[in-house]
């Protein structure tokens, strides 16, 4: 079932005079305005749709727009909305619960009754820690479970992917299946995924040895790659299952992430082993449901807060987190953006025009202009989580997902800002601070690019025109934080290699 909800916040106009190309100018910046619509006016974007707000981040006044306020995707800068909009709902102290919950009663070192491993969507769970849950339930003295091990995952909804995510996705980490028992394998709280390990075999011509983190029964793997030079290893699930088939050569060890399906069943097969590893005996096996009303605690993980968690989601963009804020906030997809819905009125959207479908801006169908992004960069400012808000944003030239970008420019360490990367989609939003001390937020949206031409190479320019205004050298700082714009034969376009791509986020490929 379709659902909807629409909104956008129209910036005030006020006293601007539309240049011939579409700019717009406040308070006679013209010399501003002619930088930017020069940028603008690259011819990579011919035939592109693209807009541009700029505004003061104190008073809201409109500094530059062109089509700012023209509904747009933008893929990652989506979670500007979302994690904002979860702050203010949940709370920055907001954290998840992991459970071992039971009805049953205790005979000596048997629990009479099922044991049930309960999440609520806890995306930083590891194994390790749900080994430690099987450990404090050991060191209560219970050795036999009369009942079954039931996976209580009725926290969120059985829809696993958002409305509007494309299939051919499935496969990468940046594509998981959200659900209220899940796990991370790594750093970077990648939810929902495995890390899949390659060793090259004793001799040349030998099948490399593939091994799966954390170890479990729900993956099988089919290897065909072999130990002869460095042709590339690739890493990828079949669709609709679990089957994970690595093919390719390589004389060196490799890793790669890739998705489950089912997390739940992970976790389930992560834990059980936990269990048995304790001398836990489970003789009812394992299943699904919910755990009973009024069950006893045994034992318990609760999570980092939400304001931590915010960090690691901006700065690496991780859609997997971004969707378990929505979860959190109503259970589905569906009720989880209606409810933090509720929120972006007091962030400067307004709900009737804006389309909004997950937490992360996976969703194709996802459309905000970039009039509403700077209203929610604006409006932050006010908020009592922003320092720990804004602090999480990507740092031109530092870290996250802008740490390659404008580099040795009056962009670097100044621009703080959230990237967002799909197949012919590009954005930027966030704060810049001008060489005469004027704060200003931004946000640029590119949609229906080709994808032979680097739109990153157009933000940076804003972004750095904007840094540097008021300096004499303004309009003549060159912008070489992303490789350069080429044209590639049809047939080769969709074979640029990774760490050229513009249509992800670096942080997704490892490139960052």
């Amino acid at each position: 079932m379709k659902f909807r909800l629409l909104g956008a916040v129209v910036a005030a106009t006020a006293g601007l005079t539309l240049t011939s190309s579409g700019g717009a100018v406040a308070g006679g910046d013209e010399a501003l305005t002619r930088d930017l619509d020069a940028i603008l006016a690259d011819p990579g974007l011919q035939g592109a749709d693209v807009g541009v707000t700029v505004r003061d981040a104190n008073t809201g006044e409109v500094v530059y727009t062109r089509s700012g306020g023209r509904r747009s995707q933008v893929g990652s800068n989506l979670k500007v909305l979302t994690t904002a909009a979860a702050l203010d709902l949940l709370g920055p102290d907001y954290k998840w619960k992991t459970e071992l919950q039971s009805s049953g009663t205790r005979n000596g070192s048997t629990l009479n009754g099922d044991l049930v491993l309960r999440g609520t969507g806890d995306p930083t769970m590891s194994a390790q820690r749900y080994k430690a849950l099987a450990d404090t339930l050991k060191a209560s003295g219970v050795t036999t479970i009369s009942g079954a091990l039931v996976l209580d995952d009725t926290a969120f909804d059985p829809q696993p992917y958002g409305l509007g995510w494309a299939w051919d996705d499935e496969p990468y980490s940046y594509n998981a299946e959200t659900s209220a028992l899940t796990l991370s394998p790594d750093a970077k709280f990648s939810a929902g995924t495995v890390v899949v390990r390659v060793r090259p075999g004793a001799a040349t011509g030998d099948p490399v040895q593939v091994s799966v983190e954390p170890a479990n029964d729900q993956v099988q793997i089919q290897n065909t790659a072999t130990t002869n030079g460095d042709a590339g290893i690739t890493v990828e699930r079949e669709h609709g299952t679990n089957v994970i088939k690595v093919s390719g050569s390589t004389w060196v060890e490799k890793t790669a992430l890739s998705t489950v399906k089912d997390p739940t069943g992970l976790v389930g097969s992560v834990f059980a082993k936990a269990l048995e590893q304790n001398g836990i005996q489970v003789q009812g096996g394992v299943r699904r449901g919910a755990a009973p009303q009024g069950a006893a605690v045994l034992a318990s993980d609760e999570s980092m807060t939400l304001g931590q968690l915010i960090n690691p989601l901006l700065k690496n963009s991780n859609n997997m987190l971004a969707e378990v804020l929505v979860k959190s906030a109503g259970g589905s997809f569906a009720n989880g953006v209606n409810q933090l819905s509720r929120k972006w009125s007091g962030l400067g959207v307004d709900p009737n025009w804006v389309e909004i479908f997950d937490g992360s801006g996976m969703s194709r169908m996802d459309e905000i202009s970039p009039d509403d992004l700077t209203s929610v960069l604006i409006k932050a400012k006010t908020k009592p989580w922003f320092g720990t808000w804004s602090a999480s944003l990507p740092v031109a030239g530092r870290d996250g997902t802008l740490v390659n970008r404008m580099k040795g420019t009056k962009a670097e360490g100044n621009v703080q800002a959230k990237t967002g990367s799909m197949s012919g989609v590009s954005a930027l939003s966030g704060y810049v601070t001008t060489q005469t001390g004027r704060q200003l937020v931004f946000s640029i949206a590119q949609n229906n690019l080709v994808l032979w031409f680097s739109p990153k190479t157009i933000e940076d320019k804003v972004a750095v025109r904007l840094a540097s205004d008021g300096a004499t050298t303004a309009a003549t700082q060159k912008v070489e934080s992303v490789p350069q714009q080429r044209k590639a034969p049809a047939q080769d376009r969709r074979k640029v290699p990774a760490n050229e791509r513009f249509d992800v986020e670096c942080s997704w490929i490892g490139t960052c």
